[in-house]
């Protein structure tokens, strides 16, 4: 399709029904390559996602427990004091933008339980690779919080690092109730200090008490890196939760990096299809996360 027709298309074709036709193309072409192969190159994961689409719609999550999380089911009540609508998550408040309808809330919050689901490729904390009530977390690219609201109370504190001004402000409705346990810092993770931008290095240079990072940053993962390169360089023990689905080449590239760096590695077990991305391309799966540890 050249520019020209692209331009009325997108006009004349609203967004929701080019996603349709978009997971419905693009779930055809995983299926014909993939049936293509030798069945002796196809491995067992793989093979879980092929069967699932065989009779399933493309999903980013493409496994049966995705179809555990529907919207209808959420209950969002409304805090009068505060002026916004909030969902409860393990007994807690856990607030959203007040612009945000009740709505818009109930796919957000099903899509938030959906990628912690105990099968999903996206999970940060699984047996093996958890909080302890020693550890002090720096959750970067905390959005609505749910990581660190799920972890509060097993761990000593939350640093909640959000550069978004109206998501900044629902987390600190969500984690007033825990006082100085949780701290809200409301600028951007970058190469440079200043009133809106932090360097990594330097945040956990003043705090060595920092044991545990959870980055997902939608894309802005080597920006994340690039600020953190001193302490990888250090011998300093630290648990990270790595998202890798936003580009093709994360998981390679960032497993080597923390190896390098003397890190234990793990991958999360199956694949995520982000079918938003328009520089998504073959084989278009894509790993959750990847966990590592230097002790």
């Amino acid at each position: 399709m050249n520019r020209y027709l692209f331009s009325i298309y997108r006009v004349v074709v609203p967004k929701p029904v080019r996603t349709i036709i978009l997971k419905k193309k693009l779930r055809e072409k995983i299926l014909a390559y993939f049936n293509n192969l030798p069945a002796g190159e196809i491995n067992p994961e793989q093979r879980e996602i092929l069967d699932y689409l065989t009779s399933n719609p493309l999903a980013i999550f493409p496994y049966s427990f995705g179809l555990n999380y529907r919207p209808g089911d959420v209950e969002v009540m409304f805090d009068e004091k505060e002026k916004m609508h909030y969902t409860i998550l393990d007994g807690k408040k856990l607030f959203f933008k007040k612009r945000w309808r009740a709505e818009r809330i109930k796919r957000g919050y099903s899509d938030l339980m959906r990628e912690q689901d105990p099968g999903s490729p996206h999970r940060y904390l699984v047996p093996g690779f958890d909080v302890e009530e020693d550890d002090i977390i720096a959750d970067i690219g905390a959005a609505e919080g749910n990581f660190s609201l799920s972890v509060i109370d097993r761990v000593r504190k939350c640093y909640l690092f959000e550069f978004d001004r109206e998501w900044a402000a629902a987390l600190n409705t969500t984690f007033s109730p825990f006082g100085e346990k949780a701290e809200v810092i409301n600028k951007m993770v970058s190469s440079t200090d200043d009133n809106l931008h932090i360097r990594l290095d330097t945040f956990l240079r003043e705090r060595t008490d920092v044991t545990f990072l959870k980055i997902d940053v939608d894309g802005a993962e080597k920006e994340v890196i690039g600020s953190l390169m001193g302490t990888l360089g250090s011998k300093r023990p630290l648990k990270i939760a790595f998202c890798t689905y936003h580009r093709a080449e994360d998981e390679e590239e960032y497993s080597k990096l923390f190896r390098d760096h003397g890190f234990e590695v793990t991958v999360s077990q199956g694949y995520m299809i982000p079918f938003y991305d328009k520089k998504i391309k073959m084989p278009w799966l894509r790993r959750g996360l990847i966990r590592a540890v230097r002790k």
